[in-house]
């Protein structure tokens, strides 16, 4: 199931990508940054009482709270670099050098989450960093 979440998340990444450049042509970055933040923030609170959620914010740990927040930052200022970069350079090597998140999310999880590496990952992850050279030259 996780590969079809995933599969899917993939799509919806992509058509960001298009349609943020589309609609980011004579809007400050920043503003359309906010916009798409109350997109976001409002459909996943629909999400949350669509599917009864809401009742385990009470359950939420501090450590859980605090990388969530931390996530969030992250997110955040993700979001705003990539908006910035999206309405000054090309759409396909802007996608293309931010995918390189990949690379660097397989480098923390081996290091920080202590997940195992193999010949196949570490392969994929050079692989994927070379694209990404190639992409942004």
């Amino acid at each position: 199931m996780w590969l079809i979440f995933a599969i899917l998340s993939s799509i919806f990444a992509s058509l960001t990508a298009i349609f943020a450049k589309m609609g980011i042509e004579d809007v400050n970055s920043n503003l359309a940054t906010a916009i798409r933040t109350v997109v976001v923030l409002l459909l996943s609170w629909i999400m949350v009482f669509f599917v009864h959620a809401q009742k385990g914010i009470g359950q939420i740990s501090w450590k859980s709270w605090i990388f969530l927040i931390l996530s969030g930052l992250s997110t955040g200022a993700s979001w705003l670099c990539y908006y910035k970069a999206m309405q000054i350079g090309d759409v396909s090597k802007v996608a293309a050098v931010d995918k390189f998140s990949i690379v660097i999310t397989m480098l923390l999880a081996f290091s920080l989450l202590h997940e195992t590496s193999s010949i196949k990952t570490i392969l994929a992850c050079i692989l994927i960093a070379g694209g990404t050279v190639l992409m942004a030259l």
